[in-house]
């Protein structure tokens, strides 16, 4: 158990994956482990922030689009891009197939490679898609739905600093988090997750509980799969690898809520 108290814990939450201004008091580990266990409330106000621009430009007369597009906007924008730079980091790492350390050297350069352009490019153009089509249903499903991915990107931070998975480098965020979570905690958080996503749809039908407990299911699977792949290429992980993980799971449980 972290012996940090919970305000340093939701302190490190929020000062390192949200833009708003808290400061981090802590850094150790077990800092980090109490913050990496937080990291869905932080997805539950980014996501609450999205959902709420987007009604509010339905409250005002603007078209489902404009307001998939805002809440699209608003996790890029609470996190400084940091996520949406670390998908296109690890793009072009992944895609580069150099070996470990030259792949991470490319993720360490500024500027963004053709791979992370075409990833960024539809990525982006996925998460608007389905949440113009929620949106277009009703305001509701649009909300809940930014809500659910914000939530489960950051739990998908929680599962990838589990005890296990080493970091690539030996600073930066991702030795700074690696491994600090342990494994039964890091399934309780999942589990818990999962569970309070079927039940905000439950005013929507018995057919959405199971639809969005799948959502935040097969969106964990997806970044599972992201993540093998990222250590076996890399060694370990990243705060690149960090943000990719966050993207790949809000834009894998936005599709699963978009079919069927």
């Amino acid at each position: 158990m972290p012996r940090t108290s919970p305000a340093a814990g939701l302190r490190f939450t929020f000062g390192t994956l949200t833009a708003l201004p808290v400061r981090v008091t802590e850094w150790d580990r077990d800092a980090a482990r109490a913050g990496m266990l937080c990291a869905p409330l932080a997805g539950l106000v980014v996501g609450l922030c999205a959902a709420g621009l987007g009604g509010l430009l339905m409250a005002l007369g603007s078209g489902p689009l404009l307001a998939a597009v805002a809440s699209a906007a608003v996790p890029a924008v609470l996190t400084r891009g940091l996520h949406l730079d670390g998908l296109a980091d690890t793009a072009d790492g992944l895609g580069s197939a150099k070996p470990a350390d030259q792949a991470l050297s490319i993720m360490k350069q500024s500027d963004v490679g053709p791979f992370g352009v075409i990833t960024l490019l539809f990525t982006l153009l996925a998460q608007v898609a389905v949440l113009f089509q929620l949106y277009e249903a009703s305001w509701t499903r649009g909300a809940l739905a930014a809500v659910v991915s914000a939530a489960v990107a950051r739990l998908a931070l929680t599962l990838a600093a589990r005890e296990g998975i080493p970091p690539a480098r030996p600073e930066g965020l991702g030795a700074a988090v690696a491994g600090t979570v342990p494994r039964g905690s890091a399934l309780l958080a999942g589990a818990l997750v999962t569970v309070v996503a079927a039940i905000a749809a439950a005013p929507l039908g018995t057919y959405e509980i199971v639809r969005y407990a799948a959502a935040v299911v097969l969106a964990l699977c997806a970044a599972e799969l992201l993540l093998r792949h990222c250590v076996r290429r890399f060694g370990g992980i990243t705060g690149d690898v960090f943000g990719a993980l966050a993207e790949t799971a809000a834009t894998a449980a936005l599709v699963t809520l978009a079919l069927g």
